[in-house]
């Protein structure tokens, strides 16, 4: 069973040895690490912290354990209960609360739970402070409050102003979405999203939604991460439904995957790419994904006449880099769609509501969308390295091979060639080396990941 202790949170199976696993006396000591830092960091003498949760099995344990040891810390907590990733970001700052956890374990399998680290601002903490808030558990740099001191637990439901919030926004045309009739089928993996999700479309005016594993027990139906081999059922019921289009989420709602009237995937990496070209028909401006997303964003952006900018892969760095060159819009190729003029998060609500949006003013259909962007297929792989082998100084020699090609090392390095790219990726937890690469074809995307496989085994 497998703890992963990383900068974004902890991370971990349920059960087993302490230190091994995600256990309750795990839980306590980061949750009391992180409400050490956000005191230190806060200027209030009581700290307000935001708490939500997905509705996998173990949420409730969690979840008492992480509200109780904040109130212990001295934190007064406001429980939002079962919410998306997106609705606990939305609420920290509606609650001009200090910071937010969010217990989800996002696309893992039924087993992994998590503790996701929010600051005031209702983002996730950047490298440095997940940094600070590791050292102080290591350590067990923390104390409990006395008993005249101990934090006060609120109880309120967000979703409704998270949806009311995505209704609000200017390119929203609830309108227009009612007018046109759709009829949408939706796969929510028995979470959250069975909750979010068909409370959004109504009120967006969709009077026809079939529903899959819509019921949030936890017990995920199938794989919870939102790829094609898992949505299979999905697939099916939007084409016999002759659903307009089709959306499933992961667990904590922040990833959005879309399927078109015949059953087939519109491709994660176009959920992002196809929101974007609505936005900047409208608002042009700057975009940004990661550098393991889809070349296709960059160039409807530049035919749009705007610049596209490439991140680090993580969703801070994402928004990081946002905020620095002012993007209208960006996010991440799995289905994560950042929208600025909502709150700086991946928020599969909001992609839902401006993907119909841009259906109901465009008279298209999804397959028709989908035929307008330039076609790219990705290739994911990965080399398996010894651990003696230094990754690092493979990194540098793949620089120095391909230096006449437009490298990009501010995360891995990525070789970006006239027609394709590849990018390279150390694992933080395995001694690996993980290959994304993207072309016009299959065949050429397995084609380069492969070369540059060779080449590494070469090099190592």
């Amino acid at each position: 069973m497998t703890l992963i202790k990383s900068i974004s949170g902890i991370r971990g199976t349920i059960g087993g040895e302490t230190g091994d696993n995600l256990t309750p006396s795990d839980i306590v000591r980061f949750t009391a690490a992180y409400a050490t830092f956000i005191r230190n960091n806060s200027k209030e003498h009581k700290t307000r912290i935001v708490v939500g949760r997905d509705a996998r099995i173990s949420g409730e344990m969690v979840h008492r354990i992480v509200t109780g040891t904040l109130m212990a810390m001295g934190c007064d907590v406001t429980d939002i209960g079962m919410a998306t990733t997106p609705t606990t970001e939305i609420a920290v700052t509606r609650e001009n609360a200090a910071g937010g956890i969010i217990i989800t374990a996002s696309h893992n399998p039924r087993q992994w739970n998590a503790l996701k680290l929010l600051n005031s601002h209702g983002e996730f903490l950047n490298a440095a402070e997940g940094e600070q808030i590791l050292a102080l558990a290591d350590r067990g740099a923390y104390s409990f409050s006395p008993v005249n001191e101990l934090g006060k637990i609120t109880q309120k439901q967000f979703l409704h102003e998270h949806i009311q919030s995505v209704l609000s926004l200017e390119l929203v045309d609830a309108k227009a979405i009612r007018a046109a009739n759709f009829r949408v089928a939706v796969d929510c993996v028995n979470s959250v999203g069975g909750i979010a999700i068909p409370e959004l479309l109504y009120a967006l005016g969709v009077k026809e939604i079939f529903k899959l594993h819509c019921a949030p027990h936890g017990n995920f139906s199938h794989n919870p991460e939102p790829l094609p081999q898992h949505l299979t059922e999905l697939s099916s019921l939007t084409r016999s439904s002759r659903a307009t289009v089709g959306f499933a989420v992961d667990p904590d709602v922040d990833r959005l995957a879309i399927y078109c009237e015949d059953g087939e995937p519109f491709g994660e990496e176009y959920t992002l790419v196809s929101i974007a070209d609505y936005i900047l028909q409208h608002t042009p401006g700057n975009t940004v994904s990661n550098l393991s997303s889809s070349r296709a964003l960059r160039d409807v952006t530049l035919a749009k006449g705007s610049s596209y900018h490439a991140a680090a892969v993580g969703e801070v760095n994402v928004v990081q880099k946002m905020k620095e060159v002012g993007a209208v819009i960006g996010g991440e190729g799995n289905g994560g769609v950042i929208y600025p003029a909502s709150h700086y998060g991946r928020d599969a609500l909001v992609g839902i509501a401006l993907f119909l949006t841009y259906l109901a003013r465009s008279g298209k259909t999804p397959s028709q969308l989908r035929k307008s962007y330039p076609a790219y297929f990705m290739a994911k792989q990965k080399v398996e390295l010894t651990p003696d082998i230094d990754t690092d100084a493979i990194l540098e020699k793949m620089k120095e091979r391909f230096s006449d090609c437009q490298v990009t090392d501010i995360d891995g390095v990525k070789i970006d060639f006239p027609d394709k790219w590849v990018h390279l990726r150390k694992s933080n937890t395995e001694p690996i080396i993980r290959i994304y690469s993207e072309a016009g074809t299959p065949e050429a995307a397995e084609a380069i990941g492969k070369q540059i496989i060779d080449l590494i085994r070469e090099l190592a």
